[in-house]
């Protein structure tokens, strides 16, 4: 969960689009603001109070904020897309992935391992000639419900 001013964020974000922050977007972001990890459309709106946000709105309103770099879509190891504010709102991270059910938990790493990740990062870059400039790790495997 981020801290109290991400609507001030999510509003200055929205106006460099063009874009309004309905009250449909702004359920969007308390679910995903709450959520402790990323969510399909279909969770999104069982958790949206008032139950108020229409599937294609829902659609619609997600793009919004993915393009306004409000919220990110989380790739995982179905066809269910899934969705979380952007990691400068919600706080660095990354996943694991169950390749049995889908499911996909956000998990915090500690200082140690964010160096020798940020290092093999600029090693990569290096051997590519790329400038990495972050990183994004997702890991599979099957979660605990999966595994029982």
């Amino acid at each position: 969960m981020s801290d109290g001013n991400v609507h001030d964020q999510v509003v200055r974000r929205l106006r460099a689009e063009e874009l309004r922050y309905t009250p449909g977007r702004r359920a969007i972001v308390d679910v995903l603001d709450a959520a402790e990890r990323p969510l399909t459309v279909p969770e999104i709106l069982a958790r949206s109070e008032p139950r108020s946000v229409p599937l294609s709105s829902a659609y619609r309103n997600l793009t919004a904020l993915v393009e306004a770099g409000v919220a990110h879509r989380v790739a995982g190891t179905d066809d269910h897309g899934r969705y979380e504010l952007a990691e400068d709102l919600a706080g660095h991270h990354h996943h694991l992935l169950c390749d049995s059910c889908g499911v996909v938990i956000d998990i915090a790493t500690s200082p140690r391992l964010e160096r020798a990740l940020a290092e093999a990062g600029r090693v990569a870059g290096e051997e590519a000639g790329f400038e990495v400039t972050g990183h994004r790790i997702d890991l599979l495997g099957r979660c605990q419900a999966c595994s029982a």
